[in-house]
């Protein structure tokens, strides 16, 4: 049973100064390493193992890979003055009808690279004023400053990331 409570259950507080946006960036580019850390070199079947019916480490990989289209449209959300932050498929078709689990991890992990890498030059590309900006996030129904969403992406990662390491580590 996992101890990592679930995603939609967690609460944010978003009372962090501006001035945490080279950690956020940080903790992002490093995404795609701690992946490849937790993924190389274990079996295909451990990968790909479903305890219960739900994803497998490599399907957790993948879902990774498949939000990075919704936090550059997001990014994008702030730079176009939008009333509302794109909402996430709550559903998660996209993963789920991936076949993730079909594919090789290095293919993910290149992909996720540089997907992640996109969203970080783009990040780079901004006027520091563009942080403090403020969009209501349409699930948590919170304002949320482009430096508070770039936090949530990392937390997303991170939860994801802990997820993987139990699968691989308690399959053994």
């Amino acid at each position: 049973m996992s101890q990592i409570p679930a995603w939609f259950e967690r609460r944010f507080e978003f009372s962090f100064p501006v001035e945490m946006l080279p950690n956020l960036c940080a903790r992002l580019r490093s995404a795609a390493v701690r992946l490849e850390e937790e993924l190389s070199e274990q079996p295909r079947e451990v990968l790909i193992k479903k305890p219960q019916g739900k994803w497998s480490a490599q399907e957790h990989t993948g879902h990774l890979l498949d939000m990075e289209t919704l936090w550059l449209a997001r990014l994008n959300d702030y730079m176009a003055g939008r009333e509302q932050l794109t909402p996430a498929d709550l559903t998660n078709r996209k993963t789920d009808e991936a076949n993730h689990n079909e594919r090789l991890p290095a293919e993910i992990l290149a992909k996720f690279r540089t997907q992640r890498a996109r969203l970080l030059t783009s990040v780079a590309a901004l006027h520091p004023s563009a942080f403090a900006r403020s969009i209501p996030h349409p699930r948590l129904q919170t304002p949320m400053r482009l430096v508070d969403h770039l936090y949530f992406v990392a937390e997303h990662d991170d939860h994801h990331i802990a997820q993987i390491w139990e699968l691989i580590h308690n399959t053994r």
